[in-house]
């Protein structure tokens, strides 16, 4: 389920497609005339999203465009479609007043990843690499949740001298500058240092050569493989994935129960 997660670009070009809607005449619900059957959403989604499933449409609270309820390899998610049946919409809506997703989902409780098939190899590594708490941190130095994150990383390994993360590069396609960038940071003299310059913006990192491709390639397929579509994703010492934000309380009390 794409939720970085995208959420901010979903929501920014969701309304920048409505209001290039044409305009209707006053009381005209145009609910009633437009339709888009769930085979018809289908063939649209199956174009974008190979193995991804329509399993119902409703009409969205935003004017101008269906919501499709998706699910691909066990996860669920959100995306829209515009009147025209031209564009897809990937993630979910936000409510400016209150904050709130427009359709709030329950995505199923994530498997259990196998750690063993995760090298701690090509990683930037922060608090004590022979620290006893593990965590690991999938994240795109692009993505504004994951600048968040790492402000409570950097917590989270002050709290505690026994954790250590590390946080592997999954620089996402709907950020074109995010691959160099990773690249950048892997090579970098002090990785730590590099991703800290990043999510400030206090510098702007560019890679040498094709430098770093090759660990961000395989950063990428790994996490892939494992089942993470979204950045920051978090594992756990226990196999769980978590995708999204925490605070570095809620991390540590997590470790904590995980690592007894």
């Amino acid at each position: 389920m794409r939720l970085c997660l995208l959420m901010v670009f979903a929501f920014l070009f969701t309304v920048t497609t409505a209001f290039a809607f044409p305009q209707t005449k006053p009381g005209v619900d145009c609910a009633s005339c437009h339709t888009l059957s769930v085979k018809e959403a289908n063939d649209l989604i199956g174009k974008l999203i190979p193995g991804g499933k329509v399993v119902e449409v409703k009409q969205s609270p935003v004017k101008g465009l269906f919501e499709l309820h998706l699910e691909s390899n066990g996860r669920v998610g959100i995306a829209h479609v515009d009147y025209s049946k031209k564009y897809i919409v990937s993630g979910l809506i936000y409510d400016i007043a209150s904050g709130a997703t427009t359709t709030p989902i329950t995505p199923p409780k994530p498997e259990k990843v196998d750690l063993s098939r995760i090298p701690l190899t090509d990683s930037v590594v922060m608090g004590n690499p022979k620290g006893t708490k593990k965590l690991i941190v999938f994240t795109d130095p692009e993505c504004p949740f994951c600048k968040r994150l790492h402000s409570e990383l950097k917590k989270l390994v002050a709290m505690d001298p026994d954790v250590v993360v590390y946080v592997k590069m999954f620089p996402l396609r709907m950020h074109p500058q995010a691959y160099d960038v990773a690249r950048a940071i892997l090579t970098s003299k002090d990785p730590v240092g590099a991703l800290d310059k990043v999510f400030e913006k206090s510098e702007q990192l560019k890679p040498e050569g094709d430098a770093g491709k090759d660990a961000v390639n395989q950063s990428i397929k790994l996490g892939e493989s494992l089942g993470v579509t979204s950045t920051p994703t978090l594992v756990f010492s226990d196999g769980t994935l978590q995708p999204g934000a925490s605070d570095a309380a809620s991390i540590l009390q997590k470790l904590n129960g995980v690592s007894r």
